[in-house]
């Protein structure tokens, strides 16, 4: 059966969710149709005689598909479809290869080596390792290179870092280097599985690229003994594990003192590597201390106490610090300066509101001591979605099937951009508010942005929207309209601002909403909701850290937008609130 001649695309989406190993009932309960009728697309197209690369070929189609169709395509989104139509090339050597038999069909660079080697899973012999390595070290920049001779003389590494500098791809390839060389095991940690595969999708490419060996297995064991370990939340069950640990974004992992300890102890042993990397996030986060060094101060005389000056002047070059780590502030203009030449700074910052920059580029920390939503609440509304949630289907051509969804919109007002929450509503009483996808319009047109709106009613069953209807958002809430008819229209008054706040409080606060860890934007948008005075002296409102001229914080609004929907009525009897959650699809 060829899968892409499938008119039909529920009947499409079925066959794909039969070869990811789900059964007819379960299927037809997801997509809403009868057992009957699955069984009978079954039966005629034949789905147990399509062959293991068929299946997954079908599967990367409709990815392919629903990547290229996008518009604003990401950095993520542009490696992913490279990654795909990599996969395909893949799929069409497996497929001549099952005609001819003949291993250079699999591989062309294998058609001059000896016939007769000996075949070992994630092989790579001495002049494979050694491309690796010149590849590696003939593709840094210059900070990338003050990282190495670190690793080489420190065992504790800790990396405060702007966005987009390429820290993960670096250590990715580090890690690579240093199994192959040595035969350590590398241990990859971050909040959540999905983060810390990013580093396996690196090391994957880096040596298919350099190579021409597709490395497999979770975690890869390589030839030599070297296990690479890619870990989210369930490092806290991988106590037995030993190697070099690589914990990415650590001040965005919840319980971090907790997670460390047990991270820790896999890399005690004075032969294994401690690296310790992250963006900023606020100065309440269990991270900080150990950051600053005053972790080691409790219990200390006043005049026995460590001080470290962790101020960007002070580790710009990176040194040794009083507390045995070796410390790094790698900002956007240090990158710069450093020879990265991939940033347009002008742009960026006319992208980025002052307070965005500065946390995201310049790597400083938010002060949440103000803010209506503190980071210690937004902490429990952190979860690795790859492990939790087990109702999202990300390749589907429909991830969350026919259950209903709730969208919120925000519009951009000068500087910010425009923002859309998809959140999965509670099914029942004591569930739980989920994000199942985010978005973000940058300088787009009101009807593009309304023509984006459109594109998720079909991808989901969407039961209701409500839409900020200030400054463009009256355009896109009337071009909405047709054909979502019933959409809400907030009108913002700080009565209505009150209201949003307040609810989305008592629900971050009462335990009720989910979103991926990785979502740092979403936690960091909330941090920047402060109370303030109307202009006219006379009211409380809630505005972001800029004013409304500039706008901050979308997609806290948009997910407040969204969190308004629920009825008072969700609350049972016992006073127990139905819950919601937030989730990206990527």
């Amino acid at each position: 059966m060829a899968i892409e001649a499938t008119e039909n695309p529920t009947r499409r989406e079925a066959a794909l969710l039969y070869f990811q190993g789900y059964g007819t009932t379960e299927i037809a309960r997801e997509l809403g149709e009868s057992k009957s009728t699955v069984a009978s697309w079954k039966r005629r197209d034949q789905w147990d005689d399509v062959s293991p690369i068929d299946r997954v070929k079908a599967s990367i189609d409709a990815r392919l598909a629903l990547l290229v169709n996008k518009n604003n395509k990401t950095e993520r989104d542009l490696n992913e479809i490279d990654c795909l139509m990599r996969a395909l090339e893949r799929a069409a050597r497996v497929r001549k290869y099952d005609e001819t038999g003949k291993e250079s069909d699999l591989n062309p660079k294998l058609a001059n080596k000896k016939k007769n080697r000996k075949k070992q899973k994630n092989f790579l012999d001495e002049d494979q390792v050694a491309a690796l390595v010149e590849a590696f070290e003939t593709s840094l920049f210059g900070y990338q290179r003050q990282w190495r001779g670190a690793g080489t003389n420190n065992r504790i590494r800790n990396i405060l870092k702007s966005r987009q500098i390429g820290a993960t791809w670096y250590f990715a390839r580090e890690a690579l280097v240093d199994a192959c060389e040595t035969g350590r095991n590398q241990i990859f940690l971050s909040a959540s599985k999905a983060q810390a595969h990013v580093f396996k999708l690196y090391i994957l490419a880096f040596v298919y690229e350099v190579t021409g060996v597709e490395l497999s297995g979770d975690p890869i064991v390589l030839w030599n003994g070297a296990t690479l370990y890619f870990l989210g939340t369930n490092a806290r069950t991988a106590q037995s594990y030993h190697g070099n640990i690589y914990m990415d974004e650590y001040f965005w992992i919840p319980r971090f003192s907790e997670f460390r300890k047990v991270a820790s102890g896999m890399a005690v042993h004075k032969k294994w590597r401690q690296t310790y990397l992250s963006t900023p996030s606020a100065l309440t986060h269990e991270a900080y201390s150990f950051w600053t060094g005053d972790r080691l101060n409790k219990g200390r005389s006043k005049d026995n106490k460590i001080k470290i000056d962790v101020s960007h002047k002070a580790l710009k070059a990176g040194r040794l610090c009083e507390d045995g780590q070796w410390k790094q502030i790698v900002n956007i203009n240090d990158a710069i300066a450093g020879g990265c030449d991939l940033f347009d700074l002008d742009e960026l910052r006319l992208d980025y509101t002052d307070d965005e920059f500065r946390n995201l580029f310049l790597c400083e920390f938010i002060d949440d001591s103000m803010s209506i939503f503190t980071l210690a609440h937004l902490e429990k509304c952190l979860v690795d979605s790859w492990v939790v949630w087990r109702d999202i289907r990300p390749l589907a051509e429909r991830p969350y099937g026919n259950k209903r969804v709730w969208i919120g919109y925000d519009p951009s007002r000068t500087r910010d951009a425009a923002a859309v929450a998809v959140l999965a509503p509670p099914v029942s009483a004591g569930a739980k508010f989920r994000i199942i996808e985010r978005l973000k319009f940058q300088n787009m047109r009101f009807d593009l942005q309304a023509e984006e709106i459109k594109k998720l009613t079909q991808k989901y069953n969407v039961e209701k929207m409500s839409i900020d209807t200030n400054s463009i958002g009256l355009g896109v809430f009337d071009l909405v309209r047709l054909f979502f008819p019933t959409a809400i229209g907030l009108n913002y008054s700080p009565e209505v601002k009150t209201r949003l706040v307040l609810k989305a409080q008592s629900i971050i606060e009462g335990g009720r909403l989910e979103f991926d860890a990785e979502y740092k934007d979403v936690a960091g948008a909330f941090m920047s909701i402060r109370k303030t005075i109307t202009k006219s002296g006379n009211a409380i409102t809630y505005e972001s850290v800029r004013s409304d001229e500039f706008g901050h914080g979308d997609l806290a609004w948009a997910t407040m937008h969204a969190l308004d929907l629920e009825p008072l009525t969700a609350i049972d009897a016992g006073g127990a609130a139905s819950q919601c959650s937030i989730v990206e699809i990527f």
